[in-house]
């Protein structure tokens, strides 16, 4: 039987955890081997809100509310929407690999036979944003346009009947009629015939103003706002880091932190794979990884660390940081400073990431399960934490180029 996710409440906050959740299942780079994604996406959520690593280009997140604003005043029936939103977002591929930029074009491979569409990929973000002003998750707002329709046909009728009783005052619309954001910026007038990933000064600006009005604490709105796009490869390296908020420093410490500490425990579980499956191969990189990784760790720093901060920092953001991860990052800490990150013949290391990935995969564990492990293709869970930084860069490249049309 396939694993399915639902929710049985109403509670909006329910619904975004479930939605990132599921948007999580479809990130290429959301391998989590040791139980370490909350507090990866806590991070990520504060420091880069409304992104994911899948998400390509920002002029997106104003294409699927074009297309499906476009089959709202149409009023396109319910047992078309859906399958209409699908053949124009699809219908969108070649449009836009004809564009001179065809960088982040989903589809690029597949053509209209694309597996994950857009919508699905940005529809968490363009909740976060306030551009999506709809609770629903992306199948539920299928389900519910009928009634949505039937919500402001009612209300334009009673707008009617004030005019016509002489009632001026101005209306107050309905929530339950908004899907989104007012402003929402026009489509070109030759939308969705012709695309690019070109936006023009009209539509960055809406989308700063959604970013800062949503998240105008976050490092991305702040970066949005007050920065030039950098190209370097660690948001803890930006040019402008000196300029940043004490808040976003503190942040960006304990993520940079905790992305070379944990790192060293993905090598380790890496090698002890390869050391279960004699990959002779494998063995000799890893450990070599495992010796550079040690290396160029910072003992100094790594003393002066709180972890108690840390979890004052990371918890209560929407993702759930168990007490066995926390537990697991703390004694990971004590080990690489006993050892001086000499953690290739800790017996106690090994131990740790073997029990934990048990811990978390039970009998799909690879150090249990034969095929499990035979499946190991050489390299699992070993990205280096950057909490969605290369989309961030891309999305801030985006706006700032947009910000400049037309200034």
């Amino acid at each position: 039987m396939p694993s399915s996710l639902t929710w049985v409440d109403h509670d909006p906050a329910a619904r975004e955890r479930s939605l990132r959740i599921l948007a999580l299942f479809q990130e290429k780079e959301s391998r989590d081997e040791l139980g370490l994604g909350g507090i990866r996406d806590s991070f990520a959520d504060q420091l880069f809100p409304g992104t994911s690593t899948i998400q390509t280009r920002l002029r997106y997140m104003l294409f699927v509310p074009w297309i499906y604003t476009h089959l709202e005043h149409q009023r396109m029936p319910l047992g078309e929407f859906a399958a209409r939103a699908d053949k124009m977002e699809r219908n969108l591929v070649g449009p836009l690999l004809a564009s001179d930029d065809k960088s982040g074009v989903f589809g690029v491979v597949a053509g209209k036979g694309l597996k994950r569409l857009p919508s699905s990929v940005y529809w968490a973000g363009l909740g976060a944003w306030g551009i999506r002003l709809v609770d629903f998750s992306q199948e539920e707002y299928h389900r519910q346009i009928g009634a949505i329709y039937r919500r402001r046909a009612t209300q334009e009728a009673r707008e009617r009947e004030r005019a016509r009783m002489g009632d001026d005052a101005e209306a107050t619309p309905d929530p339950g009629t908004l899907t989104w954001h007012p402003r929402l910026p026009s489509p070109p007038p030759d939308f969705p015939a012709k695309a690019d990933f070109i936006l023009n000064h009209e539509e960055a600006s809406f989308l700063l103003d959604r970013l800062q009005h949503t998240h105008p604490d976050s490092l991305l709105g702040h970066l949005a706002l007050h920065c030039y796009p950098s190209e370097v490869e660690l948001p803890w390296l930006h040019p402008d880091r000196a300029g940043f908020r004490e808040a976003h420093q503190e942040l960006l410490e304990h993520a940079r932190r905790f992305s070379q500490v944990m790192n060293g425990a993905a090598l380790l579980y890496n090698l002890a794979l390869s050391e279960l499956r004699n990959w002779e191969e494998k063995i000799e990189e890893y450990r070599d990884r495992l010796k550079k990784w040690g290396e160029e760790l910072d003992f100094a720093d790594l003393g002066n660390w709180s972890l108690t901060r840390l979890w004052e920092l990371t918890e209560g953001q929407g993702h759930t940081i168990t007490l066995a991860a926390r537990r697991f990052v703390s004694r990971w800490l004590e080990l690489v400073g006993d050892s001086r990150g000499n953690l290739g013949e800790d017996e106690e290391a090994w131990n740790l990431v073997r029990q934990r990935e048990k811990a978390l995969k039970k009998a799909r564990s690879r150090f249990v399960n034969r095929r499990a492990l035979e499946q190991w293709s050489g390299s699992s869970g070993l990205g280096r934490l950057v909490y969605r930084w290369p989309t961030a860069k891309t999305f801030l490249r985006d706006l700032h180029s947009g910000l400049q049309r037309g200034a």
